[in-house]
């Protein structure tokens, strides 16, 4: 069965397989990830006393760089097919975790940043796009929702395995992080099916160039940007907070858990809940609003058990978002250009999610500095709350552009 929107058409058995091998890699992509990344913060400015404004300078050029450079990895997706890319992509990801067990110096470790970077820019948005042509248009929202389930048990595993190995020395996590991505890129070029992602094959630039002038597409990206910067706080100011108030790097291990072990149990179920009643693009301003209020709560957290409550409303407004923000730009995203959609769709993680790991260690160091802790948790409460009534609005106005276009069609028809 093919659509519109599946520029695939492989045989439903490739279809099948390739979506199990998606998620397959996933998990081992995000275990690898969320194995390192959270303890970067702890390694160097609590171990090694760097400052944290410099470890989330480095975090946000990482974020900048690759989200910026998936624009053109969505385009040669969209030319090229998404299997090349996504193992090339993981491959170069797993010198970078590689070279940062040997990063003693500001220097080393931005470059092992940028390098990352790189690699993620390549399998990114082909990896996004292949998720989607891999799935018909009543599978998505569903398919979303089981993929969350696989990135929290990465993101929930990761951390675990991480600072197991920090006890002996970060070299460790940073070789067993490399090591997940080589073996997903292996897995990758045996398994996975060919994936075209696009209908067409048109010039490099054209598919960036249509997204980028479709301006309800651009909207939403715009208002996600607060939904970004709320979620990188996992990576940069939440486990500072947990470990000044647990004094234990083994706090952020914690966190992640119960983030994730919220996301394996009730991700699937809540989404199913949600969508007999709302649409996609309530659920998502629904989820942006609660992780708002859970990110704003730390501010009033003075125990460890206070900052796992906040991060509990956190985790289930993320668990409501995550797959609404990409089942959203799924259906916003044009069928010809499906990879350059995704894409673009990145510059909303690269500039949220860039001014996100800058803010949060910057305003985390000044606000202690100055004696107003709360000020990182009110900043991105305000960001939160604004992006979804931002959201809520455009979500208006799309509904009355449909209501519009039927209205007119049944003119027509009379």
């Amino acid at each position: 069965m093919t659509d519109a929107r599946n520029p695939a058409l492989l045989p439903p058995v490739q279809r099948r397989r390739g979506a199990v091998v998606m998620l397959v890699i996933t998990f081992l992509m995000w275990g690898g990830f969320f194995m390192v990344i959270p303890l970067i913060s702890i390694r160097y400015v609590d171990d090694l006393a760097w400052s944290a404004g410099a470890i989330g300078l480095v975090l946000a050029i990482r974020q900048l760089t690759q989200q910026g450079l998936t624009v053109f990895g969505g385009a040669l997706a969209d030319r090229f097919g998404a299997k090349g890319l996504i193992v090339v992509g993981m491959f170069i990801r797993a010198v970078s975790f590689s070279a940062l067990a040997l990063a003693s110096t500001y220097p080393l470790l931005m470059v092992s940043a940028l390098l990352a970077a790189i690699g993620g820019a390549l399998f990114d948005s082909p990896s996004s796009a292949a998720m989607v042509a891999l799935t018909r248009p009543d599978e998505c929202n569903r398919y979303f929702a089981v993929l969350g389930v696989v990135r929290n048990l990465g993101m929930s595993l990761g951390p675990l395995a991480g600072a197991l190995l920090l006890r002996i020395d970060f070299a460790f996590v940073a070789l067993a992080a490399a090591g997940c991505f080589f073996v997903a890129a292996a897995v990758t070029l045996l398994l996975l099916p060919p994936v075209r992602v696009a209908t067409e094959r048109d010039e490099l630039l054209a598919g960036i160039l249509l997204a980028l002038r479709d301006r309800r597409f651009m909207a939403f990206n715009v208002l996600l940007m607060g939904y970004w910067f709320m979620w990188v706080q996992m990576t940069i100011s939440l486990p500072l907070a947990a470990r000044a108030l647990a004094g234990t790097a083994d706090a952020v291990s914690w966190l992640y858990a119960l983030n994730a072990g919220m996301g394996i149990v009730l991700q699937y179920p809540v989404v199913r809940i949600a969508e007999r009643w709302l649409r996609p693009l309530p659920v998502l301003l629904l989820g942006i609003a609660l992780m708002a209020l859970g990110l704003g709560s730390v501010a009033l957290a003075s125990t460890t058990g206070l900052l796992l409550a906040s991060v509990a409303i956190f985790s289930f407004g993320a668990l409501l978002a995550a797959p609404g923000q990409q089942t959203v730009a799924a259906e916003l995203a044009n069928p010809t250009a499906l990879g350059s959609y995704f894409g673009v769709s990145a510059l909303a993680l690269a500039l949220g999610g860039g001014i996100g790991n800058y803010a949060g260690g910057s305003l985390y160091s000044l606000g202690h500095h100055i004696g107003a802790p709360a000020l990182p948790w009110l900043v991105c409460l305000a960001v939160g709350i604004g992006s979804a009534i931002g959201l809520a609005l455009l979500d208006r106005h799309l509904t009355r552009r449909s209501a519009n276009v039927v209205d007119a069609v049944v003119s027509y028809r009379d």
